[in-house]
């Protein structure tokens, strides 16, 4: 199981390496950020809006937050809207996600997640640490296809390791 240090941690990364992909995806134009670059969700706008809605949706699960304004994984790409709006829902969805892992405990971690999966079409029982390290997970692996997009369009994110963190982050 994870503790609430290992989730604070990564909600830090979590903020880090969003503001990092979103300074290098701002040195592109519009039609640069939209270019189909090949990953999953094609573009960089597109995959940054999945990214949104899946913290989102897993925010919503988690913490009672606002669910994503998409209900559809194939509508996700759109979360967040234009450029303007996408970066500030990104960082005001960053900053809940800080706050909220200010405040877990080991219990809550520890406690089962009652939840709906829409992918499933089910109602779900998983343990909350288990969903908890999905969605640090899935932010991980969509970073990562946009860090890539980013690099191949001549960009320049920061780096990924945890180690190097900045302290003040």
């Amino acid at each position: 199981m994870i503790s609430p240090e290992h989730v604070r941690l990564m909600a830090r990364y979590n903020r880090w390496q969003n503001r990092s992909l979103y300074t290098a995806a701002a040195t592109l134009d519009e039609a640069g950020r939209r270019a189909d670059r090949g990953a999953f969700f094609g573009s960089i706008d597109a995959t940054l809006g999945h990214l949104l809605w899946g913290d989102r949706i897993w925010m919503s699960r988690l913490a009672g937050t606002e669910p994503p304004k998409e209900t559809s994984i194939a509508q996700s790409t759109k979360e967040g809207g234009d450029w303007d709006g996408l970066c500030l829902a990104r960082a005001a969805l960053d900053a809940a996600i800080l706050t909220w892992a200010d405040t877990l405990t080991e219990a809550e971690i520890a406690a089962d997640l009652h939840w709906f999966s829409g992918a499933l079409q089910r109602d779900m029982i998983t343990p909350r640490w288990i969903c908890i390290t999905h969605m640090f997970n899935h932010q991980t692996h969509h970073r990562g296809q946009v860090h890539a997009m980013l690099t191949a369009a001549g960009a320049r994110p920061e780096d990924t390791d945890i180690p190097f963190m900045p302290e003040d982050v």
